[in-house]
Order: C-alpha cells, then structure tokens, then sequence
C-alpha cells in the first residue's frame, strides 16, 4: 500500500470542480495564506489515520520551501521524505522505494515557495467553516487525478492542527499533528533518501 502522502496519478473518476468565493472566503483564504507563508519550519508529532482505520505515529519535520520528513514509529520501518523537488516513500519490509514529482501531489500545495491558493495552479474545492475550525479543499488544476488535499484550521488562534488526503479511488488518509514547535532551518541530509538507508536513519 502506498503511503498516506504519496499520491500517485491515476485516473481520477470524479473531477473536482472549484467554488465561486464570497468576499469573506476571500478573506479567510488571504488569512490562511499569511499564516502558511509565515511557517519556515516546525516539528511535530503526528497520528495517521489510514482508510481502513489503521494508525500509525511518528514524527514529523516541515520546513518551506519543499522540504518534508515522516518517520514512523517502531516497529513501523518506512520513511516518507519531501525534498528536492521528489516526494520518496521507502518500504525496506517490500525492498520498494517510490519516487514522484513533488508538484504531482497536493502535498506540495502545502510546501510551495509562496501558498497561493487562488493561483493559476491551486483550485479551492470546497470551505468547510464550523465553530473554532476551518476546513479548505484543494486539488491542483489539470492534476486533479493526483487527489484532494484538506487543510484544517483551528481559528482562534489560526493553526494548522491536520490535513486529510482523498486519492483518485475514493481512499481517505487523514494526518493529525500535535506537540508542534516551530524550527529549523534543519540540515538538508534529513530531507534526502540513500539507498543505504536514508539519511540519518534515526531522523536527527
């Protein structure tokens, strides 16, 4: 099974279409992109949800531009890193390594240089407001097939607490941060793959 952010390019069945925006989700997007843009680096802890309702933690390392890091848990051997301009997901249990373009996938909506959400390239789905939190939806234009990326936001203070990931088959994968600090700037071997094993196979 491919990992929870490695979202590969199969034909999407349903194709997203995007909203008409309201002066006031203009406003929230304008806020969330200034908090997205403003967020270098972090860590984090994390719990993901697979569609089958399997769990798995770690941690995690972000840092803006382009640059992310998931390391399970043991017994949980695979490693997910962004860097580069490639998304790598490494199995050693499948002896499987899988790399794609980061800009194929809606995970690098969320690593962009500059977050545009009302870009020539990013289409907002859906905003989902509910008391204390935010939920937008997100697909690249003409990379639809690639999935779905929802960001959740607590509004008061405006936080990234999640993000849920929906590929072209329907299949949900949701990832909730917590403990988050912010970092960095973090050295560039935590964001690459060797087939050695990776770098710093204990994360740093």
């Amino acid at each position: 099974m491919a990992a929870a952010l490695l979202i590969l390019a199969y034909p999407a069945r349903v194709r997203a279409q995007g909203i008409v925006l309201t002066r006031a989700d203009r406003a929230l997007v304008s806020q969330i992109e200034a908090y997205l843009n403003a967020q270098k680096g972090l860590t984090a802890n994390f719990l993901q949800v697979d569609e089958n309702g399997t769990t798995r933690t770690g941690k995690a390392w972000l840092q803006r531009p382009g640059k992310m890091r998931f390391a399970y848990d043991p017994p949980d051997p695979q490693l997910l890193v962004a860097g580069f301009g490639l998304l790598v997901y490494h199995d050693p249990q499948l002896d499987q390594t899988t790399n794609i373009p980061l800009s194929s996938t809606p995970l690098g909506i969320l690593l962009a240089r500059h977050v545009d959400l009302e870009s020539g390239s990013v289409q907002i789905t859906r905003i989902d407001k509910q008391p204390g939190q935010v939920n937008i939806s997100l697909v690249r234009k003409g990379k639809e097939a690639a999935g779905t990326l929802t960001l959740s936001f607590s509004t008061d203070p405006l936080e990234l607490q999640s993000w849920v990931v929906r590929d072209a088959q329907g299949r949900r994968t949701s990832v909730h941060l917590y403990d988050i600090m912010p970092g960095g700037p973090f050295p560039d071997s935590l964001f690459e793959y060797t087939q050695s094993g990776g770098p710093n196979s204990g994360g740093g």
